[in-house]
């Protein structure tokens, strides 16, 4: 447990590092967004063939966040976060050496596999480090470094693949992440696994109908999301012919609006903490559905992103908090179950959008995200009359 004579500055400085490595696990998650057509051209594919990769990275998180954050759940979380980094760092060695694409999806699920235990045990550990009173402030910062990673990870990563080759951007995340493993190890203290859960914590879990409600619609919400997102590169190249530096901005706006939805969030979250989710899945929704409308107009689709990228971070956020309030008593399997099911969203929308690119056409995509869209608003809202819980942050 965090001593209680630890200075504040201290204190902030251990959850700065914290959202700091939030950025870099979710940039190097992200960044294949805006590099896909360079690693399909690299290997001689086809880029929604290549697009598969962000389901496979998905999908493993997905299927082994739980397991692999039981196993791990009675280690020290300061040795705990110094394996993870060591596999991440190694990973991306091996991304920034693939001799084909084989090799570079064996790479993604080494970080994969780190990405899994981190995000189930990042929220608490946050929490646990953060000054007295100082929760929402510690998670909104994790948020932060979240929305950073869309904001400048993805942009700059694309910008360096763009001029030194996709595998620079990968070792360049390696090395960042190594830099960042020798300061947690300085600054962190040691970190006793706690409220952690159990085995037993799942199916506890999962007769709250409300939390479980909860997961559906992160499933469904997410997976409307990623339908579109996943291929919005490409899809600004075929749909819109925009040349690279212009989908570049665009990938820098969605994720800057993600900053000013975490400020609204913030700041609007607890007195209108029902309507705000409601209204962020309703314009995510609509930006979906009039993305093929206007994707040849440079200021509509731009006004589009910033809409698209503010509510998303508002959604992310809003789940996140409910869920922590609705498990209070095994946090950590309960962002497991969160990490991985979120990553379920991920990987069925990339791999949805895939095949919506390859049997109709690439301009469909923002369609059928917008179709499930609709679904998840109608859902949030039935659960929100039915959980009155739900209606409020915790």
């Amino acid at each position: 447990m965090q001593s209680t004579t630890v200075s504040r500055k201290t204190a902030w400085l251990r959850v700065v590092l914290l959202a700091i490595a939030a950025f870099v696990f979710n940039t190097t998650e992200f960044v294949p967004v805006g590099l896909l057509s360079d690693i399909a051209a690299s290997y001689d594919m086809k880029t929604a063939d290549v697009g598969i990769m962000l389901t496979i990275y998905a999908w493993v998180v997905a299927l082994l966040s739980l397991p692999l954050m039981l196993l791990t759940r009675n280690i020290e979380r300061r040795l705990l976060l110094a394996v993870l980094f060591i596999v991440f760092v190694a990973s991306h060695v091996l991304s920034s050496l693939a001799w084909d694409f084989t090799s570079l999806v064996i790479s993604r699920i080494g970080i994969a596999l780190a990405h899994a235990v981190f995000w189930s045990i990042t929220a608490s550990l946050a929490i646990r480090v953060a000054p007295a009173g100082k929760k929402t402030q510690a998670l909104s910062m994790l948020a932060t470094g979240t929305a950073l990673a869309m904001v400048l990870g993805v942009p700059i990563g694309r910008i360096v693949g763009q001029y030194l080759g996709w595998r620079t951007t990968f070792g360049m995340i390696g090395l960042s992440a190594l830099v960042l493993l020798i300061l947690l190890m300085r600054i962190l203290p040691r970190l006793p696994s706690e409220h952690t859960g159990s085995l037993s914590s799942v199916p506890m879990l999962f007769r709250r109908p409300a939390l479980v409600a909860m997961y559906v619609l992160v499933t469904v919400v997410v997976t409307a999301h990623y339908t579109a997102y996943s291929y919005i590169e490409p899809f600004m190249q075929v749909v819109a012919n925009a040349d690279d530096n212009f989908t570049t901005l665009l990938l820098l706006l969605f994720g800057s609006a993600g900053i000013l939805g975490s400020v609204l969030f913030s700041t609007l979250g607890n007195r209108f903490p029902s309507a705000m989710l409601i209204a962020a899945i309703a314009m995510i929704t609509l930006s979906m559905g009039l993305l093929v409308f206007a994707a040849v107009r440079p200021a509509a689709i731009t006004v589009l992103c910033i809409v698209w990228g503010m509510a998303m971070m508002m959604i992310g956020l809003a789940m996140q908090v409910r869920v922590l309030a609705l498990a209070p008593d095994a946090t950590d399997v309960a962002m497991s179950l969160f990490s991985g099911i979120y990553n379920i969203g991920i990987g069925a929308g990339a791999l949805l959008g895939n095949q919506v690119s390859l049997h109709m056409q690439m301009s469909d995509v923002g369609n059928v995200g917008g179709i499930i869209g609709l679904a998840a608003l109608f859902w949030c809202i039935a659960i929100f009359r039915r959980y009155p819980q739900l209606r409020s942050n915790g």
